[in-house]
């Protein structure tokens, strides 16, 4: 159920927890009024003003230095009155503020409520309302540029001037239907025909927007790591299912790295990397090797870290890998299956292992192509696909002669689609959907 869009709403906007500023965010109609019942400014509150100030709580002896600015309606994020009180991120200080701030009449915010009121307030659209969430959420410089520019209407903005198109030649078919018996034509048939393809154009180029955005030309990869003669190798033949990297009980056999495809399950792909072992260099050959090994970690998506079983108890990973998503490998558990908790026992020579290690890369693989873009492409390519088979209907119905009333339905068909898409046209449990995945204050 949408929350009531004129209640005043208050939440904390930064993270929870110690540190040297928090913000806590009001909308609302009484957002002001609300405001300067808790603080008191050294200059009147105005907006488009930070006016330093006091936050004067019934808890606290002493008053509270903070900072307050807002703006009025419609030029703010939610389209309705916002103020943001700025202080030190003291969890008992918020708490009192927000308990102060309800008791005066607010309310706690829902997730995702402030993007939610600048979506009913027209400040944005559906699609790019999405995008706020993925502009959070992202986990690398190419998702976040991505969700930069949904945020910024590169997906809706090229179906605004399409949705104008399509109502008017609707509005030009079904005058023509008021008027059939007086033979008056608003819109020929070849001016049909131009229109719908222009539509089925930029519809198709928004389609292939988004299917270019959803591929990726880069695999998930996966970087063996660990000391001379761990077992790497070994458990990257056995994964592979082939004798590539050469194997001996010398240490240092591996000098250069090796990549294979290896296929985790039905539809993901990897590239399995066998590296050098890292140890100190004594060679330029050697310095070669460990700094290609500790590159090719770096550029990995997961990182197995194997350890010969027998010195598990003693392991401790490089420095580089600090950071990095590292799974724990005991390798050459031929005998043994006990292993301290966290690691994965795993033998090359009899298979232990090897199906749990393709489950862990496979569960990586899949969260790693999952962003938070995803749901948003998803109900984006089905809502273009069915549009574009509504304009593809219409233009055989054209091209046929067929009854004008079927290609104007088809058209409707068609328009519903687009509204649906960027939220012209919605329902209550469609928006539950998509802004309870956004956090509290925003």
């Amino acid at each position: 159920m949408i929350p009531h869009p004129d209640d005043t709403i208050v939440a904390l906007a930064t993270a929870r927890g110690p540190g040297g500023r928090a913000i806590l965010r009001i909308t609302g109609p009484k957002a002001f009024d609300l405001a300067s019942t808790v603080f008191q400014g050294h200059t009147p509150l105005a907006p488009r003003q930070m006016v330093p100030g006091i936050l004067n709580l019934p808890s606290f002896s002493s008053p509270i230095p903070a900072t307050c600015c807002g703006n009025r309606a419609p030029a703010t994020y939610t389209g309705q009155d916002l103020v943001e009180l700025h202080l030190l991120s003291s969890p008992p200080i918020l708490d009192e503020l927000t308990t102060a701030l309800l008791n005066q009449g607010a309310r706690s915010a829902q997730p995702g409520e402030f993007s939610l009121r600048g979506f009913l307030n027209g400040k944005r659209d559906l699609v790019q309302s999405e995008a706020v969430a993925a502009v959070i959420d992202a986990r690398s410089t190419d998702e976040l540029q991505q969700a930069l520019s949904q945020l910024a209407g590169g997906v809706t903005s090229p179906l605004a001037g399409l949705r104008e198109d399509l109502l008017n030649l609707l509005a030009d078919l079904e005058a023509g239907l008021d008027f059939v018996d007086e033979d008056i034509e608003f819109v020929d048939h070849t001016q049909q025909l131009h229109r719908i393809a222009k539509a089925m154009a930029q519809v198709t180029l928004v389609q292939k927007k988004l299917a270019d955005r959803t591929l990726s030309t880069d695999r998930f990869r996966v970087v063996f790591a660990g000391a001379p003669n761990a077992g790497k190798s070994s458990l990257f033949n056995a994964l592979i299912g082939q004798n590539h990297a050469i194997v001996s009980e010398e240490a240092g056999t591996t000098r250069d790295y090796l990549v294979q495809p290896l296929t985790v399950d039905s539809e993901i792909t990897v590239d399995l990397i066998d590296t050098a072992g890292r140890q100190d260099a004594e060679t330029v050959i050697e310095s070669a090797a460990q700094a290609h090994a500790m590159e090719q970690s770096r550029a990995a998506e997961l990182v197995l870290w194997c350890v010969d079983r027998s010195e598990l108890l003693t392991a401790r990973p490089p420095a580089d890998l600090e950071g990095r998503t590292t799974l724990p490998i005991a390798t050459k558990c031929d005998e043994v299956d006990f292993v301290p908790a966290g690691w994965i026992a795993t033998s090359a020579h009899t298979g232990t292992g090897l199906d749990r290690i393709r489950l862990e890369i496979a569960d990586h693989a899949r969260s790693y192509q999952s962003t938070g873009l995803t749901p948003s492409q998803s109900r984006c390519r089905h809502h273009v696909e069915i549009c574009l088979s509504h304009l593809r209907k219409a233009h055989s119905l054209v091209l046929f002669e067929d009854p004008t009333e079927l290609i104007a339905l088809e058209l409707r068909l068609a328009l519903e689609q687009l509204g649906e898409l960027v939220g012209a046209v919605y329902t209550e449990d469609l928006l539950d959907r998509i802004f309870s995945r956004f956090c509290i204050g925003k």
